[in-house]
Formats: C-alpha cells, structure tokens, sequence
C-alpha cells in the first residue's frame, strides 16, 4: 500500500497518457526503446562482472538490441526479448564469486542455470524476483508523484492490480540497478547461503537475509551518478 496525498491533480496529463496508450504505433515506438535499453545493459553488465565475457554472447545481445529498434510489432519485440533474456541469464553465473562449498550447514548455494518465478525455487531466482519487485514499487510511486497513472503502460498490457506503466519503466534499469544488487549481495556476503528458506516448491528470503538484501538494495539507490553529458 501507499500513503500519500491528494497527487494526481493533473488530469489532463493523464487524459494524455491514455489517449497515447491507444496509438499502437505510439505504444509500439516506445516499447522498442524499452527493450533495446534492458539487452543493452544486459551486455553493460556481462562486460562489466563476467570472469570472461564470451564474445559471442555479448555480439549477440548487440544485434538483439538493434533487432528491437526496427520490429514490426509487439509479438516479435516480445520474441526479441525473450531470446536475449536466455542468453543473457544462460550467462548470469559468470558474474557470482560466491563460494558454493564449504559451508555444510547451509542447505542451498548460488547455483544458477536459468530465470524462474512464480515462485522462484533457489537463492538467486528469489533475490532476483525481490529486487524487481522492490524496483517495480519505486517505479509505482515515482509514477504517482509525477501525476501519471502506473497502472496505464505502453509496452506491459492493462491487468487488474498491474502497474504496467512502472513496470515499462523499470525495464532499463533491472539490469543496472536490481540485477547489479543482487550480484553485489552475493559476492560481497550481505546475503549468505544460510539467510534463504524453503516454503514448499518456492525460495525465500529469513528475515535477517531481507534485511541484509534490503540494505544492499537501498546502498545501491543512494548511489549518486554524474550524466555524462549534462553533469
């Protein structure tokens, strides 16, 4: 839940956006803006945090990127999407230095073969759909204060409790911000290997590990970057 006041005053800015949300060429135009912009950081992050970056993978993620800015419609930037996720969570492991031995205690480690949700069944697919949801919240309350409405995206679809316009905007930065996160939780410990339980089939988080994970997540908001261009 929120609590805030009276924000959205600005009717006619959010006439707008739902006039817009109607263009399929509009909604289409900025939905590719979207997608080129998370398999670009996705290739960023493999540069940056990969012990060795395969070639082929990061020219791949490169022509995805520019497969996005020229598709014919929504299906196939979905397509598009969906493939350079493969690729790049196939490679996700390269960038965790955690030790998955040693601690026999423990009875999971940060192995990572793909992305799975609802739930997520191990460590790092809990921390990562935690981190999306966290970003996905900032994003939701970011929309309120500006006066636009969360729940009217342009690439995501309309759904009952969906904030689809947060959800647009958080694609960009999952990479950077919460994927970066949970790579940084891992392989610096603020997240162990003791701090996750199992609830049936589903992964999650002890309340000590939330809060090691929520600290890691609010330290790498609090993070203050310089535009290149505009200082």
């Amino acid at each position: 839940g929120l609590t805030h006041g009276l924000g959205l005053k600005n009717v006619f800015l959010r006439k707008r956006q739902f006039a817009l949300a109607e263009e399929p060429l509009l909604c289409l135009s900025v939905a590719r803006e979207f997608v080129a912009a998370k398999i670009r950081n996705q290739r960023t992050m493999l540069r940056r945090n990969h012990v060795d970056p395969p070639v082929n993978v990061l020219s791949q993620l490169k022509r995805y990127a520019l497969l996005a800015l020229n598709t014919a419609n929504l299906e196939e930037l979905l397509g598009i999407e969906g493939n350079a996720a493969r690729i790049y969570f196939a490679n996700f492991t390269g960038m965790l230095k955690a030790e998955n031995e040693g601690d026999e205690e423990a009875p999971f480690t940060f192995e990572f073969t793909h992305r799975n949700r609802r739930p997520p069944t191990d460590p790092v697919n809990a921390l990562l759909s935690f981190a999306y949801s966290l970003l996905a919240k900032d994003l939701t309350v970011i929309c309120h204060s500006v006066g636009l409405d969360p729940f009217i995206g342009f690439f995501h679809k309309p759904r009952f409790g969906r904030p689809a316009l947060a959800l647009d905007l958080i694609e960009g930065f999952r990479p950077l911000i919460a994927d970066s996160v949970v790579i940084g939780a891992i392989n610096t410990g603020m997240v162990g290997r003791g701090d996750f339980i199992r609830v049936g089939p589903a992964v999650a988080l002890t309340p000590v590990g939330r809060k090691g994970f929520l600290r890691a997540y609010e330290q790498r908001m609090d993070t203050l970057l310089a535009h290149p261009l505009f200082g």
